[in-house]
């Protein structure tokens, strides 16, 4: 090949118009172009491919000292258009040459002959059809072991040549100027050409990448799966686009970089594939971003599920633990919830956690994602803790700030755990980092939450503490909201069990049996109630009664007509009477609503006289005779008002039993009524039974931990005076 610089070969035999044209395209070369010696040797060994030599055409003639052609290869016929047949034997000067530079054409062939010095350049050659063509030369002289004289020549298309020479100078120049980190590796996958760009994003020299598979030359980054992806392109020939991958380069050797990186296999003309191509773009950036985003987001969809998961019930305990499950794993992976006793316990000054001294906590709740040591340095739930004023969570609820231990070394773990042995158990643990937030509702610190990392390798940060503060601050509320409800049904079930009759009075002809069970700790406690009351002449009035409504209003409402139902059964009035009197009680009770059913016993005629107000029907039950719901009229509840009841007598002989109830016993949300009743009177199947026991086997088999209503329970049995 030639390039624009090469001299003429003759500059005197430039005389006319087409010696100058001639002279134009013609270039001597005094010496052979010298060829790239930091170039890797390909491997040798034969091959059916087509290579670069046949897609140039390169043409080999050779002629005698006389310039007759003695050999002519195949690509000499497609370049010339003769055949060996025609050319052979003949003068290539007179063959191949027009008639104006023929002179120039054998003095060049006298010079390479003569001086043994090789030519190259450009001229034009005529073919057997007559048309010209510009070919590129290259002639030699060769000498047999006779000691006779020969001219090489080797020809190719001068615009196929530049075709070429243009194609690798404008890949070349890409490569070398393009941002885009660019590599070439050859069919083991390792180095053999690197950008300018590819060595600034790795942060190694060119030359130091050469010979080295990826993984040798950048051990730091997922060299596995890229040469996997690299290996399955060589093979299928598919590419790979935009495959992502992190790591670490000698360029930036502290921080993690993200890159894009493309594959592409590469043929030779002959469609063999003899490396890979492989495109780098660093996008840090944007995977920062991208991470960021993705975090904002999980943080926010973290804050909307603790908005619906935690503070499902009114117990303190289980929104506690509804807090930790939040936080693990997302956020920490040990967290604990613990309250200040004082407020818990109601007895406390306003700002208990802002004064001075130790404080007192209760453990409400412990969270890790797996067993782990730290979860025993962990103070257990519901026992009581002290904490000095050098412990981090006495810092957080006495400043009502967070208290962050970015990476904690051992000394910070003995200012996190209660004691010596806590901290040794949190440094077996792992324990890395720790984030402390107070539990602030309604303007004061009632308790904090506590995070710590083991298995994350991440620190805390700032990020973390305004989403724990976010999390701390939903669930501060929930938790003081159980607190106070806790507050107040402990002060109602007080008032209401203070309400009741602790030991009703023994009565003559009736053995009694009674149960008050509260509803479940998520649930208020209601207005039920039960009473025994001794009558003139050993009558004894029977009476069940259930205050609409819950709390403390509900609980003093029962209180009031509890008095008055048994100072109005004394007068030893008919119930009906009792039930008109005490209806007309109830409507000055804050327009109370309540159901009742009094039953008045008369153990010398072994009767009974029965009236309800709006109640469920008693069971009758003895030896001989099959449970039975009392068919009774029902009346409306107290407190409707000018509403008439009406009592029913029935026989009640010596072993026969009344079940008295409230709903709580049998009403459910996923059961009708009816199927209910009929349990309850299946269960009153035995009348040998001890009460006592039969009280058990109702409560037993008919309620459930978290029914949301109380239950009064009385049952008497007939005995012989």
């Amino acid at each position: 090949m030639n390039t624009a610089n090469d001299p003429p070969a003759d500059p005197g035999s430039r005389a006319g118009t087409g010696s100058d044209r001639a002279s134009d395209r013609v270039s001597d070369r005094a010496s052979d172009r010298g060829s790239d010696s930091g170039a890797a040797p390909e491997p040798v060994g034969p091959s059916s491919g087509r290579g670069l030599l046949d897609v140039l055409g390169v043409a080999a003639v050779v002629l005698d000292e006389q310039g007759r052609i003695t050999l002519w290869s195949p690509q000499a016929e497609d370049l010339f258009g003769y055949t060996a047949q025609e050319a052979l034997g003949r003068p290539a000067a007179r063959l191949l040459v027009d008639q104006e530079h023929l002179g120039l054409v054998l003095a060049l062939f006298e010079k390479v002959m003569g001086s043994g010095k090789p030519w190259a350049g450009v001229f034009p050659v005529l073919r057997k059809d007559g048309s010209t063509r510009l070919a590129e030369f290259r002639n030699m002289r060769l000498e047999d072991q006779d000691g006779r004289l020969y001219a090489l020549g080797i020809a190719s298309d001068q615009a196929t040549l530049r075709r070429l020479e243009r194609d690798l100078a404008l890949s070349m120049r890409l490569v070398a100027q393009s941002p885009i980190g660019f590599a070439v590796l050859d069919a083991d996958l390792r180095y053999v050409l690197v950008n300018p760009a590819l060595e600034r994003i790795n942060g190694l020299p060119a030359a130091q990448h050469l010979g080295l598979t990826i993984h040798e030359a950048l051990p730091h980054i997922d060299s596995e799966a890229i040469e996997a992806a690299m290996a399955e392109v060589l093979r299928s020939g598919v590419p790979v686009l935009d495959q992502f991958t992190t790591g670490r380069t000698p360029a930036d050797p502290d921080q993690d970089h993200a890159w894009s990186v493309s594959f592409y296999r590469l043929d030779d003309p002959g469609g063999r594939p003899i490396g890979i191509a492989a495109s780098i773009v660093d996008v840090t950036e944007q995977y920062k971003t991208s991470q960021a985003v993705a975090q904002a987001r999980q943080r926010l969809a973290l804050i909307a599920d603790a908005s619906v998961r935690i503070g499902t019930t009114l117990d303190l305990g289980v929104t506690a633990r509804e807090l930790g499950d939040i936080a693990v794993p997302q956020l920490a992976d040990v967290a604990t919830v613990d309250v200040i006793d004082e407020v818990l316990s109601g007895d406390h000054p306003p700002g208990v956690a802002a004064s001075g001294g130790p404080v007192q906590f209760r453990a409400l709740a412990v969270k890790a994602d797996r067993p782990t040591p730290a979860t025993r340095a962990a103070d257990p739930v519901g026992s009581l803790a002290r904490y000095d004023a050098t412990r981090l969570v006495t810092q957080c609820v006495r400043t009502g700030r967070p208290a962050l231990v970015a990476h904690a070394s051992k000394q910070d773990l003995g200012r996190i755990a209660r004691d010596a042995e806590a901290a040794e158990l949190l440094a077996e643990a792992g324990l890395h980092s720790y984030l402390a937030v107070p539990l602030i509702a309604r303007g004061e610190v009632i308790g904090a939450l506590g995070l710590q990392r083991t298995s994350n390798p991440l620190p805390f940060d700032d990020d973390d503490i305004l989403l724990a503060g976010e999390l701390a601050a939903r669930a501060a509320v929930c938790i003081d909201n159980a607190r106070w409800y806790q507050k107040q049904r402990h002060t109602a079930l007080t008032l209401q069990r203070h309400l009741l009759p602790h030991h009703p009075t023994p009565t003559p002809g009736l053995e009694i049996a009674y149960r008050y069970q509260p509803a479940g700790s998520s649930a208020e406690v209601g207005g039920d109630w039960f009473d025994v009351v001794p009558l003139p002449d050993d009558k004894t009035a029977l009476v069940v009664g259930d205050v609409m409504g819950s709390g403390i209003n509900a609980a003093a409402a029962m209180g009031q007509l509890r008095t008055a139902a048994r100072t109005l059964a004394e007068l030893d009035l008919d119930p009906a009477a009792v039930l008109t009197r005490l209806d007309h009680t109830a409507t000055g009770v804050g327009h109370t609503m309540a159901t009742c059913v009094i039953a008045v016993y008369d153990p010398h005629r072994g009767t009974c006289r029965i009236a309800t107000a709006g109640h469920l029907p008693p069971v009758r039950t003895g030896p001989g005779r099959p449970p039975e719901l009392l068919d009774l009229p029902t009346g409306a509840p107290l407190g409707v008002g000018g509403v008439p009841f009406e009592a029913t007598a029935l026989d009640l002989g010596v072993g026969d039993e009344l079940v008295l109830y409230t709903d709580g016993l049998v009403e459910t949300r996923d059961q009708d009524i009816d199927t209910r009743l009929q349990a309850l009177t299946a269960l009153l199947d035995d009348p040998q039974r001890p009460l006592e026991e039969t009280c058990d086997l109702l409560l037993g088999r008919l309620r459930r931990p978290d029914d949301r209503d109380d239950v009064a329970l009385l049952i008497a049995r007939a005995r012989p005076l």
